[in-house]
């Protein structure tokens, strides 16, 4: 059993993509969700809610932006609140924004992306964090395989990622004398929007006037130890309840990896 049945779990950017289906997989493994996420994604995020309720499971909801700190704990008091406890925390709102060499990027769009992948994470796991009881429970932080190496052409994103591995480190330090655990999360690419749109696909084929996903499906799976282009949404999901449930009692201060080989490829 994964001891998470009863259990509470806030998770952010849950309106969509890999926030919507951590949220998914704690519903099915019996845990109510507080969900976050843009004001922008209001919709999405009500979409989200119905199919943990669907599940058979509570679910509370806040529309708000994770660089608002105020706007943050708002939610986050509401939350707990109406479901009336906190036991697991999911750093997972994120964004990631063109790039380009480091010294001519936009200085909004690197602040912009401080302000989500950095900032962001350290509201929610300041709001959440009083929340969670004598008995412990457990943090975990998305991060990427861009928090684990560098990588050219995105700095901004890169070092707001390698960035939260350290505020994972030292809250692991400062929160385990309470028995909650933190750990972080690195996924390579993955099956949603993020990567399937037609500007990552010209990014990867720039030798194509028009590639399709299948042009970009090749770079990405050359790119990895195992023959796919990436994972889905549900792999990344896995980890994270892994990483929340019993089954990771002793793993604190910690990177699980989701990349099918990407970092450890030599050749």
């Amino acid at each position: 059993m994964s001891g998470l049945a009863g259990k509470v779990v806030l998770v952010t950017g849950a309106g969509r993509g890999t926030g919507r289906v951590h949220c998914e997989r704690f519903a099915d493994e019996g845990a109510d969700v507080i969900m976050v996420d843009h004001p922008d994604a209001e919709g999405d995020l009500h979409g989200t809610a119905e199919r943990v309720e669907q599940r058979g499971r509570r679910a509370a909801v806040g529309a708000v932006d994770v660089t608002d700190r105020a706007e943050v704990a708002a939610a986050v008091d509401a939350g707990v609140r109406q479901l009336g406890r906190l036991d697991v925390i999911v750093a997972n709102a994120g964004i990631h924004t063109p790039g380009g060499p480091a010294w001519q990027i936009d200085p909004r769009e690197w602040q912009r992306t401080i302000d989500v992948n950095l900032t962001g994470v350290w509201h929610t796991v300041r709001a959440g964090a009083p929340h969670i009881g004598h008995d412990g429970g457990s943090v975990v932080i998305i991060s990427s395989t861009n928090g684990l190496r560098g990588t050219a052409g995105a700095a901004h994103y890169t070092a707001s990622k390698h960035a939260v591995v350290g505020l994972a480190r030292t809250l692991a330090n400062e929160l385990g004398p309470r028995s909650i655990r933190v750990n972080t999360v690195h996924p390579g690419a993955v099956a949603t929007p993020m990567v399937r749109n037609r500007a990552t696909y010209r990014r990867l084929r720039p030798d194509l006037d028009n590639p399709t996903e299948a042009d970009a499906a090749e770079v990405l799976t050359a790119r990895n130890l195992l023959p796919v282009p990436w994972v889905e949404p549900v792999d990344v999901a896995n980890a994270v309840v892994f990483l929340a449930s019993d089954h990771a009692r002793y793993i604190t201060g910690a990177q699980l990896v989701v990349d099918a080989g990407l970092t450890q490829k030599t050749t």
